[in-house]
């Protein structure tokens, strides 16, 4: 048999590159299928162990799926329900808050026309033009919005399918490839399998543990409406970067509308300061990043590459994608290099030292 033909290295990175660009753009084009269908093919991976526990106990398969659908409705409704009764209670205050901010407004844009030389009416006509601006922007968030809704009747069909028909895609995914590396794929696709179930896990876990450290600090500082607040905020801790800054400026407004004085936003902020340290120095090691170990570059870059490549939804899905690629690259020996970059595991030294170190030839004694 001839020996397979050697491309230049040049060549096949270009081909790679190209590969890689049209995988993006065909992800890019067929985001309102893919989203979905990623978030059901999650939640399917983390309920599977409820109903394979309910068919390992003779319940029929149908009735499995849909009970264990039923378990996880039943969890976020209950949620919802909670939130919304915070909510109603909110709602009863609002007109009360938006008079008192309106009052603060006035008052900052008095200090806005002192400090810099700008008139009221400046600031007034910079709004207006502002407000006029973002029209389109609330468009597309309400688009954005009605899109949720329509998410929430097509992932549990997505969800029960993808339960329903979970040996068939697992056989699909077994044939395709020959029949000597069976091993190496059923290694693979149970340690994703574990991976996904660990990442969600360890975020539900870290968010409940932020919510009720939220929550009491600001009852304690007798923030008003602070459970809301402080589960809102541990829901927007899920989004890097963004949901950390939104959760801080929450509170603090509230204080702010609420309360005379600076005393409690100051208490605010270094509550919230030293939760975030407990939760990037303590929670997300041992619960989050222990069971995706993924480095914090590579993070960073994959949730902002996320967020331009699919938004909100992209940065939440990021690092859990790329713990199912670090996974694959690990198992294959072309890509070991690259399965290394992604991870956490940092060496004491470059090998370059290794390898450019000359070895010390001893002459033998005369």
């Amino acid at each position: 048999m001839p020996a397979a033909k050697e491309y230049p290295f040049y060549l096949k990175n270009t081909v790679i590159l190209f590969g890689l660009i049209l995988l993006v753009y065909v992800f890019s084009q067929l985001a309102d299928v893919l989203i979905p269908l990623a978030f059901a093919a999650f939640i399917a991976i983390l309920l599977n162990p409820v109903c394979n526990w309910l068919l390992a106990h003779k319940v029929p398969k149908i009735f499995s799926i849909i009970i264990t659908m039923f378990i996880g409705a039943v969890l976020i409704v209950a949620l919802f329900y909670f939130l919304s009764t915070q909510i109603i209670q909110f709602g009863d205050s609002l007109p009360m808050l938006k008079q008192k901010f309106a009052e603060l407004f006035v008052t900052f844009k008095g200090w806005v026309a002192a400090t810099f030389n700008l008139s009221i009416q400046k600031q007034d006509q910079m709004i207006k033009d502002a407000m006029n601006n973002s029209q389109a922007l609330v468009g597309r968030t309400l688009g954005s919005v009605l899109g949720v809704f329509g998410l929430v009747f097509v992932i549990p069909v997505y969800v029960f399918l993808i339960l329903f028909y979970k040996t068939l895609i697992l056989n699909f995914v077994f044939e395709i490839f020959s029949e000597e590396n069976s091993k190496q794929v059923a290694d693979v696709l149970k340690e994703t399998k574990m991976a996904i179930q660990s990442y969600i896990q360890g975020l539900l876990i870290e968010m409940t543990i932020v919510a009720i450290l939220n929550s009491t600090a600001l009852m304690l500082l007798g923030v008003k409406y602070g459970i809301l607040i402080g589960v809102i905020g541990a829901i927007l801790n899920l989004l890097p970067y963004i949901g950390g800054i939104i959760a801080i400026a929450l509170p603090v407004l509230m204080a702010t509308v609420t309360k005379d004085g600076y005393s409690t936003q100051l208490g605010v902020i270094i509550a919230y300061l030293i939760i975030q340290f407990i939760d990037n120095n303590i929670l997300v090691p041992r619960i989050v990043s222990s069971k995706v170990q993924i480095n914090a570059l590579i993070s960073i870059i994959v949730v902002l590459l996320g967020n331009m490549l699919w938004g909100l939804s992209g940065m939440f899905l990021s690092i859990p994608f790329i713990a199912v690629i670090k996974i694959i690259f690990d198992r294959i020996d072309d890509l070991k290099p690259w399965g290394k970059l992604l991870g956490d595991t940092v060496p004491t030294r470059y090998k370059g030292e290794i390898w450019g170190r000359k070895k010390k030839v001893v002459l033998p004694a005369k």
